[in-house]
């Protein structure tokens, strides 16, 4: 597994769960779609990356599955009166997919998720919004998953 299909099975899943929403479409068929159609091709001269298809899967489908739970701890992290509903579709779909990883995904360092879905919003965005993301989900580590800030250095 190579570090850089891990990070486009993030992005992939990004625009999975944006794709989703807009869409209406179930897990099955954006699985089906993405990994068929868009991982690793050049669509419209825009290369989307290689992905590590079984990471993608997991990270797809936990998302969906565990999404009421992530969904209230994201609100809870959010300031008050700007509950997750407000914010963009794009933003939605990057904190949720970070925060099933820093909730759900143990073996996936929470400094490390964060900093991965920072360089996800940074490919959408240019203005506050990674800010936003890495605050988020800074949040939603340390209240979750504390010893991970406590270690130090092993936790990057």
């Amino acid at each position: 597994m190579k570090p850089a299909e891990r990070s486009g099975a993030r992005l992939a899943v990004v625009q999975a769960l944006y794709e989703m929403e807009i869409s209406g479409k179930g897990v099955i068929d954006a699985l089906a779609e993405f990994e068929a159609f868009w991982i690793g091709q050049v669509i419209d001269e825009v290369e989307h990356p290689p992905a590590e298809t079984a990471f993608f899967r997991d990270l797809l489908r936990g998302t969906v599955d565990e999404q009421r739970a992530i969904d209230q701890r994201l609100d809870a992290a959010l300031a008050a009166g700007w509950p997750l509903r407000r914010l963009e579709a794009v933003v939605r779909a990057i904190l949720r997919a970070g925060a099933y990883e820093v909730m759900f995904r143990r073996d996936v360092p929470v400094k490390v998720a964060i900093s991965e879905y920072v360089d996800v919003a940074h490919s959408f965005y240019e203005g506050e919004e990674p800010g936003l993301v890495n605050a988020v989900l800074d949040k939603v580590g340390r209240a979750v998953r504390p010893d991970d800030f406590t270690k130090g250095s092993r936790a990057g």
